[in-house]
């Protein structure tokens, strides 16, 4: 009745109605789960069971009667392979695949539940399951998937993609081609230079580019600065508002100041908005009850090593919960999805102040929006644009993760939620932000970044002959153990050497947003002695003599003391 040869209907003409035979009997059917849109069960008590399952093209089939029993056993067989919720219209309907509050669940223990939870969470809510301890995850995740029927243990080598294909609808890479996407052959990138970085730029070195009225002067020089060294923490507080866009670059210290005044009045008017939500206004507002249930679960886990945030009653964890509560109000379509308080408290670390981490936080989000929409677009393009690079980067690796069914670099999901904000050190996360929010070298140099860790944990992989699981668990258990400044030397060497190339496939040049120089056609059929017909793609940031293109050497003289925050914490204390 049900198995993986796709169901087709058989051409009728003059209204007749359409067959579904297989072999003898005429009430047979087949077809293949991913044409299933719902199944609809009998009514309690009103006879036998029965199920009638509907496909996505509004074809129904004949009815399945239960003479003997009932349909539990057949609906949890279905289980193991799609996602089944009842319907908010009628609970008698099963809708398959359903996104129930796909973005709103917190955080779990995976090894508390079963193999079979484990790839039910998985297909539900691939946010969630990321966003745990993948180390964790062992032989059994295989041994579930396969079942125990012997002759299931040699798997399709697209199987697990297309697992997880399913649980994000949309998502596939390197198992087709895809319109839109050229393909990438072998491709002489050319020697990899050497790249040093310098120190942090100093309190001096900023306060000696600013003028009279506090503008900014050499924007492009100061962001290259940072880029190269980051900021020393005394800088921080004041730096980060330009990175991030709260404060224009070109503004004057009076305009700040003013838009500092009128931010803050436009903060405490959302947050009284929440606030003065009485305990029944908020039981009939299902969407605001949900947020502040997450969040406070969230705020609670966050992390507690650094002292900013130590202790329950914290003003720290305190003016967490009322940030994230007050953005709902700023944003109450996304509202409150897990993650955000990763994002935020750095932010809040770094400005001891709930308004400025407030707009700072909402600038980041402005950025990081698409990453937690419910369509998980923003997610879906970046994981195929990465796939796109380490394809180019290293062709040889990328068949191996595709032979251990790790081709859809599902193990970066987490990488990029959050921008790796839980692979490294909460200081070291403070310099790679500052890093990526200078948009330099080029554009998306996060994902120059994954490939500079996975480049340095190939030889580990491929040598070891890592399969699936251990993939997973090597990957997940690299947190805290990355070298921040090597693996920004080597994402850097990457852009260097890309855009030295002047062979770079299009789809790549749209990645790292490189423009205006003239690269040929990866597919050009013309002669070495032919006319050759060149298209446009932009010069990186660095392709210029301000910034060498090899080793740089000699930090400047003037090493910036690192100032921390202050321990008494107290006096932030919410509004």
């Amino acid at each position: 009745m049900v198995n993986t040869v796709s169901f087709k209907r058989k051409p009728h003409t003059n209204g007749d109605a359409p067959s579904h035979r297989n072999g003898k009997s005429k009430w047979s059917f087949l077809f293949s789960l991913t044409d299933l849109k719902s199944i609809k069960q009998n009514k309690e008590g009103m006879g036998w069971s029965y199920l009638v399952f509907c496909l996505k093209d509004d074809v129904v089939l004949p009815a399945l009667h239960f003479h003997q029993g009932d349909s539990k056993l057949l609906i949890e067989s279905l289980e193991k392979y799609v996602v089944l919720c009842e319907s908010p219209q009628d609970k008698r309907t099963l809708l398959v695949n359903c996104q129930n509050k796909s973005l709103s669940q917190s955080f779990e223990n995976l090894l508390d539940e079963p193999a079979y939870g484990l790839i039910q969470k998985i297909k539900k809510d691939p946010y969630t399951a990321t966003m745990i301890g993948f180390s964790k995850v062992t032989n059994y995740i295989f041994d579930s998937l396969r079942g125990s029927d012997p002759s299931t243990h040699q798997r399709p080598p697209s199987e697990m993609a297309d697992f997880l294909s399913d649980a994000i609808s949309g998502l596939k890479i390197n198992q087709q081609e895809e319109p839109g996407f050229e393909v990438i052959t072998r491709i002489d990138l050319g020697e990899r230079p050497v790249v040093q970085r310098k120190e942090p730029v100093s309190l001096e070195e900023w306060t000696k580019n600013i003028d009279s009225e506090g503008r900014i002067l050499n924007v492009d020089s100061m962001k290259q600065m940072i880029f190269r060294g980051g900021l020393s923490h005394a800088l921080r507080k004041q730096a980060w508002k330009f990175l991030l866009g709260y404060f224009p670059w070109d503004s004057t210290k009076e305009e700040r100041t003013q838009l500092q005044k009128q931010k803050t009045d436009e903060y405490f008017r959302m947050k009284l908005q929440w606030k003065s939500v009485s305990q029944e206004q908020e039981k009939r507002n299902s969407r605001l009850r949900d947020y502040r249930s997450l969040i406070e679960k969230d705020v609670n886990r966050t992390d507690r090593t650094n002292k900013f945030y130590e202790g329950q009653d914290n003003p720290g964890l305190i003016l967490l919960h009322d940030i994230l509560m007050t953005y709902c109000m700023y944003d109450f379509d996304l509202g409150y999805v897990q993650g955000m308080s990763d994002l935020l408290s750095p932010l809040l670390y770094v400005m001891e102040n709930e308004v400025d981490a407030f707009w700072c936080f909402a600038s980041y989000m402005d950025q990081m929006h698409q990453n937690f929409e419910e369509q998980m677009q923003g997610m879906k393009t970046q994981l195929i644009q990465l796939s796109t690079l380490l394809r180019l980067l290293d062709s040889g690796f990328c068949s191996y993760l595709e032979s251990q069914d790790s081709g859809y670099l599902y193990f970066c999901f987490r990488w990029l939620l959050i921008r790796f904000k839980r692979e490294f050190s909460f200081l070291d996360i403070l310099r790679l932000w500052e890093v990526m929010w200078t948009e330099l070298p080029c554009k998306n140099f996060h994902l120059l970044l994954c490939c500079a860790i996975l480049e340095s944990e190939k030889q580990q992989i491929m040598e070891k002959h890592y399969g699936f699981n251990e993939i997973l668990k090597h990957i997940n258990e690299l947190s805290m153990k990355i070298d921040v400044e090597d693996i920004l030397c080597k994402a850097e060497a990457i852009s260097l050497q890309m855009v030295k190339c002047k062979e770079l496939p299009q789809a790549v040049c749209e990645i790292l947003g490189l423009q205006d120089s003239e690269v040929p056609t990866p597919d050009s059929d013309v002669g070495e002695d032919e006319n050759v017909v060149m298209t446009p793609r932009p010069t990186s940031a660095f392709q210029s003599n301000a910034l060498p293109t090899h080793s740089a050497s000699g930090a400047r003289d003037d090493s910036p003391t690192q100032i921390p925050v202050s321990s008494d914490v107290c006096r932030l204390t919410p509004a």
